[in-house]
């Protein structure tokens, strides 16, 4: 059954895990969990092909596995705390996976997070209908929506009249 689109799916490079994404990736995500004990990781490594037919895997989901395509592997459905490991397994880190999905260097890729992480700028959703993220800076939108959490936040820790009374 084909996944039914979302609202959230025009976003440039982005594969939001939701609950249809976590049921398609299922066993995509169980066997990064079987990663987790030393054994299967031997297993795995003796043998990848033979191994990953114990989980329901579709071909295109075998396929993006033993391609190490990240990026694939997200959009079928793979949670990426859960493909770090099959990463972890190969002996690379997630910094190392991150500048892979990236199409950059590790160097580039940490410079940009440390610089506040890539821009909003033609990385929000096709339609518009999305806000920037408030963690990016230089956004009017994200500034405006901070000052309005501020406000809120500085207007509920001031003492209520009735307590002022009391005190």
């Amino acid at each position: 059954m084909a996944r039914k689109q979302q609202d959230y799916d025009d976003i440039p490079g982005t594969f939001v895990f939701d609950a249809e994404r976590s049921r398609e990736g299922f066993g995509i995500n169980m066997f990064c969990m079987s990663l987790m004990k030393d054994a299967n990781r031997k297993a795995f490594k003796a043998n990848e092909a033979e191994y990953l037919k114990q989980f329901k895997l579709t071909p295109a989901q075998t396929e993006a596995i033993l391609k190490r395509d990240y990026n694939r592997m997200l959009e079928l459905g793979g949670n990426i705390y859960f493909t770090a490991k099959l990463g972890a397994t190969d002996g690379h880190s997630f910094r190392h996976l991150a500048a892979e999905m990236t199409g950059s260097t590790q160097e580039d890729y940490a410079a940009m997070m440390l610089k506040g992480g890539r821009s909003a700028e033609g990385n929000r959703s096709k339609s518009g209908h999305y806000q920037a993220s408030m963690l990016v800076p230089g956004d009017k939108a994200a500034k405006s929506a901070k000052a309005k959490a501020k406000s809120k936040s500085a207007k509920s820790k001031s003492p209520s009249k009735s307590r002022a009374k009391r005190g």
